[in-house]
């Protein structure tokens, strides 16, 4: 039994190494290198300025100690560190459409890494619930890569919750050196106001690295079709209780609190200047991961 579910495991990262490799090369690898590439730079030298060189890179100590115009001189800086925090909790089981929200996520994440790794940047991954459940620290290497995608697939989370203040406060505190960071979530970590719960840990995080944040979520979470009583129970926490869905009262409360949640995301996100795109289970993916880098 055990061998089964090894090659069976060995057959769903090869084939999902097949899909997102091809994809990383013949679609991302130029949007994400110039989406990412450059965005650390580092001081080199000081040089006499030239005509056309940008005055904010004007050295004013330099320039008045030699009396004449000196100006820093910046190089790229080649690698990169890419950090996945990737959520496992229990709501990513839901999927109407074409796929749960944790497949999505699953191969949304693989072409992330093969992305970075097209472009010899390290890659890590933390994979958080309601705590983190385990983290590989960035490293090189195709081996490496395979073993994200492995626990991508496999990784059985201890628990159902979500806290992605948790995830984010781990990653500041585990990565010193600024890194590329995306959070791929759907992002149902709130009060019961509507209100995100993770608002601290973001902007601290987003003051210490590059975060962006892909959301993925299912069609039917937006709205609850009118199919009569109907008994609900929340996959995280394990609440439950009858809702009659035939009312419109009922439907219009929860569809206003869906768009309420999404405006307080979308507020908190400008206000830290955040990166962000949504992605439903049965969208076309690689438009909305475009749209994303294009915006960078």
């Amino acid at each position: 039994m055990e061998n089964t579910n090894a090659s069976d495991l060995l057959r769903k990262v090869r084939k999902i190494e097949i899909k997102t490799r091809a994809l990383s090369h013949q679609i991302f690898a130029g949007e994400y290198h110039s989406a990412f590439k450059g965005r650390g730079m580092a001081f080199s030298e000081v040089r006499e300025y030239q005509y056309g060189d940008d005055v904010r890179n004007m050295d004013w100590n330099v320039t008045a100690r030699m009396r004449a115009p000196y100006v820093k001189v910046f190089e790229e800086e080649r690698e990169l560190t890419v950090v996945l925090l990737i959520d496992v909790s229990r709501s990513g089981l839901f999927g109407t459409v074409q796929k749960t929200k944790r497949e999505l996520l699953a191969e949304i994440a693989a072409v992330l890494a093969f992305s970075a790794g097209i472009n010899n940047d390290k890659v890590g991954a933390l994979f958080f619930s309601d705590h983190v459940e385990q983290f590989i620290p960035p490293k090189k290497g195709r081996s490496h890569l395979l073993h994200i995608i492995r626990e991508i697939i496999e990784l059985k989370p201890t628990s159902d919750g979500t806290d992605i203040g948790e995830a984010l406060r781990f990653l500041t505190n585990a990565i010193k050196k600024k890194c590329t960071a995306f959070l791929l979530s759907d992002m149902l970590d709130v009060d019961p106001s509507g209100a995100p719960r993770y608002e601290d840990a973001l902007k601290v995080a987003v003051n210490r690295h590059d975060l962006s944040v892909v959301k993925v979520y299912d069609p039917r979470e937006e709205s609850i079709p009118s199919v009569g009583l109907v008994h609900v129970k929340d996959s995280e926490t394990g609440e439950s209780g009858w809702i009659n869905t035939s009312s419109r009262k009922v439907r219009d409360s929860y569809a206003r609190w869906f768009r309420d949640v999404a405006a307080a995301e979308r507020h908190l996100f400008n206000r830290y200047k955040v990166d962000s795109v949504s992605i439903a289970t049965g969208d076309d993916y690689v438009r909305g991961l475009l749209s994303l880098f294009q915006h960078k």
